[in-house]
């Protein structure tokens, strides 16, 4: 009895340890999570400038597209183009790592004539994740915090598991559904409040905190893919051309631009497509071929030499849907799940309450921790 006693304690210490040491970043952690969940719905409200009218003209090819967005924002690279549906706007998108530069130029794509340039390094959504990924500081020190906070995390988690489990019958009734007088203390409540909605979400909180720490350690993501019997190169590879590269850069460029009814006829029921530019002369032509908005997984990762057209096979893992082991859709799903859009909006909507709910267990926890202290 003294050895379960003493082994209590010493997990009972390390969750209060873990908690209070991580406790104000999980909360804002979860408190963005919530709000950045419902990011792409909230966005539908007021982005009307993606619409357009539908036109009998022909669409601008990739190579035009190109060369109207670097008129609008010089000497940045474009990481590529999004081709919608008739009636959306093209979308072309800069991104440069090295200093972070992330913009969108909007495109008819009929006529080419510009309809808006969006930061995405700027407004409310880019606050949020900010704070979720960095906690407003400097990347390279708030992302270590976040990271190492939210493996922790997946600590506690288990460690509240062990202490929620009654030691007894009686005391199992409580473990399940509030029951509350009129003279029950808000120690107590909170009590409850911590360890009652603790065991309903988390199950799906230690789903998020995985999901996250796949995101954010290598190790990790190498690990899972590994455990799950993946066999492929887990990161993502651009092959290179097979063709000589013995062509012009006007030939090449017209090139991409005979991509588009090839990719039209072979997916006529394409949500989307987004064409990379290559990004050297031995590079091929990736495309991104979109099925479902804002779903991830299930796009179609293409190659194509950037001379020829001759479409390339991967080693990666980023390949063909419908060529993906189990490992692999595990790996490819690990966003939808962490941000609930896998689910529709019934798993946005669970991520959210998870993610509000969870925000509640580092204050109720230091509340425990207070009350027990102080008295």
């Amino acid at each position: 009895m003294k050895k379960k006693t003493s082994r209590r304690k010493i997990i009972l210490n390390i969750h209060k340890v873990l908690g209070l040491t991580t406790g104000i970043v999980l909360f804002i952690v979860s408190i963005t999570g919530c709000c950045w969940v419902f990011k792409d719905v909230v966005e539908i409200l007021y982005d009307d400038y993606k619409q357009v009218t539908p036109s009998e003209s022909s669409i601008i090819l990739p190579s035009k597209v190109k060369e109207i967005a670097e008129k609008v924002i010089p000497n940045k690279a474009i990481h590529g183009v999004v081709y919608g549906q008739p009636n959306e706007a093209l979308e072309v998108i800069f991104y440069e790592a090295e200093p972070e530069f992330y913009q969108s130029v909007f495109l008819n794509p009929y006529s080419g004539n510009l309809i808006k340039t969006i930061n995405h390094k700027s407004g409310f959504f880019s606050f949020i994740l900010d704070g979720h990924l960095y906690l407003w500081l400097p990347s390279n020190i708030g992302s270590n915090i976040v990271s190492y906070s939210v493996l922790l995390f997946l600590i506690i988690l288990i460690s509240g598991v062990f202490l929620w489990w009654p030691k007894n019958k009686k005391g199992r009734k409580q473990r399940f559904t509030f029951k509350w007088s009129a003279t029950t203390r808000w120690k107590r409540k909170n009590f409850d409040i911590h360890t009652i909605l603790g065991f309903y979400i988390g199950s799906f909180s230690f789903i998020l905190a995985f999901t996250g720490c796949i995101m954010a350690f290598n190790w990790f993501y190498f690990i899972t893919y590994k455990i799950t019997g993946g066999d492929k190169a887990p990161q993502f590879i651009i092959p290179n051309n097979i063709s000589e590269n013995n062509q012009s850069l006007k030939k090449n460029t017209l090139a991409i631009d005979n991509l588009l009814p090839l990719l039209n006829e072979t997916y006529p029921a394409a949500k989307s497509f987004e064409l990379h530019y290559p990004a050297a002369d031995s590079s091929s032509i990736l495309v991104e071929v979109s099925r479902k908005s804002s779903i991830n997984y299930s796009m179609d990762y293409l190659f194509f030499d950037q001379n020829t057209l001759t479409e390339l096979e991967t080693p990666s893992i980023y390949g063909k849907y419908e060529n993906a082991t189990f490992a692999d859709k595990i790996i490819r799903m690990n966003y939808d799940i962490h941000v609930g859009s896998i689910g529709g909006i019934l798993g946005k909507t669970i991520a959210f309450l998870v993610s509000l709910v969870t925000a509640t267990l580092p204050i109720s926890g230091i509340l425990l921790w207070y009350g027990k202290k102080f008295k």
